[in-house]
């Protein structure tokens, strides 16, 4: 991709942004919070940002402006799996669009086509950030879900301006991005954490720790694609070198659109003195101390497009071990600061945690050499280029 000089009259003009999501604030997940980091740190930059989502929970006010960016809630009283039908989305689609520079879009989602044409009708350009493959659990219906936001997807993908991807990893890999990969640009999603408390972690140490052994961390939800099952398997090799060793869960576990949290049931059961589940925790500050009280992270996912929670825990002083999947490996393949296993196979989970634990020194790497591969401010820079360019030069791909 070449860079097409901005005209000089509109290069520095702030921008009108409109970001569209299925969820955002309170609800912390990997998507609201890659959009909400981005989103202020371009408000403080002096962009306008609009988030329009869905009004998940009946509580949340319909409008609001949390750090400078104002968020529009839509009434969503269907649901479908994970997606949420809003009745009135044309409209506060249309209306917002018309009043905005460019559209930030987020996949998947079920809004995807109606966004792409609505905006191509408005004579606006739209970036659309991928944070995904959509991967639902078997079943006639969900296999109707996943095709029918792959046809949403790539109705979208033939008129948008710029693809963002996590990494080329997983664009290359990727059945929605690869398609379309000559209009696919990377940009590293967002990660800033704080810095652990250190006697709050001390804290938690004591509390999850069982006769001083190893805490070995898991930061998602509990659904089929993570694979948390492969990681409490592993139990049965890490038990041999360390039978002291507790796993802590961080995230939602009894999920409602999945049954895997009861089809493990037996598994947790069998391992239960040794399983530690927080639930989703609240704050950064409290994933931070999370992260820092563990031994080591273990991602045994199926599918990941990156895994930011890595990066999290590598900024916390936290080693990881994660699954070998295209864009997931990434963050461990460019610092060095864990490894990487086959999908899978607990065995070779339960191997390489041993071995962390074993050779710690060998995996751990400085706060600043974490920081410097994955940095926020080259990450909103490339999103500021991107939106600018879309926003000011008619037809730019």
């Amino acid at each position: 991709m070449t860079d097409t000089p901005l005209p000089v009259d509109m290069s520095n003009r702030p921008l009108r942004i409109l970001a569209a999501l299925q969820y955002y604030l309170p609800h912390r997940t990997g998507v609201p919070i890659h959009v909400q980091r981005v989103a202020e740190a371009l408000v403080q930059r002096g962009h306008q940002v609009t988030i329009l989502t869905a009004r998940h929970s009946i509580e949340l006010p319909r409008d609001e402006t949390i750090n400078g960016v104002r968020i529009v809630r839509l009434w969503a009283p269907i649901r479908v799996s994970r997606g949420m039908i809003m009745p009135a989305y044309p409209w506060a689609a249309w209306g917002l669009i018309r009043v905005h520079d460019v559209v930030w879009l987020h996949t998947p989602m079920l809004e995807t086509s109606l966004m792409a044409f609505l905006t191509r009708l408005a004579g606006k350009q739209l970036i659309a950030t991928h944070h995904g493959d959509l991967i639902l659990p078997p079943g006639l219906f969900n296999r109707f879900v996943r095709w029918f936001t792959f046809m949403n997807y790539r109705f979208m993908a033939k008129r948008a301006a710029r693809l963002i991807a996590y990494s080329h990893d997983y664009a290359d890999h990727s059945y929605y991005l690869k398609p379309f990969r000559d209009r696919v640009s990377v940009i590293y999603p967002p990660i800033e954490v704080p810095e652990p408390d250190p006697a709050r972690v001390a804290e938690l140490r004591a509390r999850w720790q069982n006769s001083g052994g190893p805490v070995i961390g898991y930061a998602g939800r509990f659904v089929q694609e993570k694979r948390p099952d492969l990681l409490i398997r592993a139990l049965e090799v890490i038990n041999q070198t360390f039978p002291q060793t507790r796993v802590v869960f961080a995230g939602e576990y009894d999920i409602p659109y999945e049954d895997t949290w009861e089809r493990n049931q037996a598994l947790v059961q069998r391992y239960r003195d040794q399983l530690i589940f927080l639930g989703q925790l609240s704050s950064m500050q409290a994933m931070a101390n999370f992260y820092a009280a563990c031994d080591v992270l273990v991602m045994p996912s199926d599918t990941e497009c990156f895994a930011l929670v890595q990066v999290e825990a590598m900024l916390c002083g936290t080693p990881v071990v994660m699954t070998d999947t295209p864009g997931g490996r990434v963050p461990v393949t460019v610092t060095g600061m864990g490894a990487i296993v086959p999908r899978g196979d607990w065995r070779a989970i339960g191997e390489a945690v041993v071995d962390i634990l074993q050779h710690r020194e060998r995996y751990v790497k400085p706060r600043e050499v974490i920081a410097r591969a994955f940095s926020l401010e080259e990450t909103v820079n490339r999103y500021e280029k991107h939106l600018r360019r879309a926003a000011t030069i008619p037809g730019w791909k």
